[in-house]
């Protein structure tokens, strides 16, 4: 599907393995990608809106001019992420692990996100 360029939209893919998959340019919009791997995918220009990352590994992912609006990503390992040009209107990423600093920076430069390494605390 992805090859031609298909529709995407509402499917349900939690859990699953896609690491290194360019879903580039595809329509993706609420897509459950919840506890999926995703790490080292590409989804560069792709619509994302209302997709639910929640608790992904989405390190290394590429999100360039990607549509994430209203995108869920709390719990998401975003490490090693880049936002260059993303619309991230009411988007939520994984806090307090991430300032919007580095959001603000990746989206302006293509810098990528480095998480605050979680402190034991946290677990308890």
């Amino acid at each position: 599907m992805l090859r031609k360029n298909g529709n995407l939209e509402h499917l349900d893919l939690r859990g699953a393995d896609l690491s290194g998959v360019s879903f580039d340019g595809a329509k993706l919009r609420w897509i459950k990608l919840a506890e999926a791997n995703l790490a080292r995918c590409s989804f560069r220009g792709a619509d994302l809106s209302g997709a639910s990352m929640w608790n992904a590994n989405l390190k290394d992912a590429c999100f360039d001019d990607a549509i994430l609006e209203d995108a869920d990503l709390d719990c998401a390992n975003i490490d090693g992420c880049s936002f260059k040009g993303a619309r991230i209107r009411k988007t939520i990423f994984p806090t307090p692990r991430l300032s919007l600093h580095q959001v603000q920076d990746s989206l302006r430069t293509g810098a990528k996100i480095k998480l605050e390494k979680k402190s034991q605390d946290d677990d308890l």
